[in-house]
């Protein structure tokens, strides 16, 4: 596997709780909360249900702390409890891997994607989705921050930085809670021979 957020690679290394479903009513309440208030609000209630996620979770990502208020809301019970705390699966074999590039490479990276992004149609991507924007799935990094640039809010050279800091930032939280799990092995992108090495296998030998 390839990518993924630290969601997706817990799922598919320790497996999902059985936690409650989402409920629209609850989750809607408690965004508009966000949208009016903001995310402070939120976190002070997550801390009084359930101070163990409150500790826990990434406080900079709405969407992470509506699910858990909305868990203690629907339930009744606190979102930590319900986490069994898996162990690693045994029925596979699972070795991890992640690329490290110097920060000023790093941040550059992501500035020129942003860029080819644009020049390639992100702008007008976003605009056909506007009438959806409510959707999770469009509630991240880039979609954002367009659609405040078309309700008038930002000029779009602000929206493109915006853009660039916003997955900075969120590059640098992804790299912080990969560094809390001591199983990662760190490589350069171009050190091939050293992953093959990791894996345990051989691989093709670089000139």
């Amino acid at each position: 596997m390839v990518g993924g957020s630290g969601l997706y690679i817990d799922a598919v290394c320790n497996g999902l709780d059985p936690l409650p479903p989402s409920d629209k009513r609850t989750r809607e309440k408690l965004q508009e909360q966000f949208q009016l208030e903001g995310l402070v609000p939120l976190l002070e209630r997550l801390k009084s249900l359930d101070p163990e996620a409150f500790r826990m979770i990434d406080r900079n990502n709405p969407h992470r702390v509506i699910r858990a208020l909305e868990i203690c809301i629907i339930s009744g019970k606190s979102a930590s409890a319900q986490r069994s705390g898996r162990t690693q699966r045994d029925d596979i074999r699972i070795i991890r891997i992640a690329l490290e590039v110097p920060r000023v490479e790093l941040y550059a990276r992501i500035d020129a994607r942003v860029d080819r992004m644009i020049a390639d149609g992100f702008v007008e991507e976003a605009r056909s989705l506007l009438p959806h924007r409510e959707l999770n799935a469009l509630r991240t990094v880039g979609y954002r921050e367009l659609f405040d640039h078309f309700d008038g809010c930002l000029p779009m050279d602000e929206t493109i930085a915006m853009i660039k800091q916003h997955t900075r930032n969120y590059a640098k939280r992804q790299m912080t809670w990969l560094h809390r799990d001591k199983s990662w092995h760190w490589c350069a992108p171009g050190d091939t021979e050293r992953m093959f090495a990791i894996v345990g296998i051989d691989g093709p030998r670089i000139p």
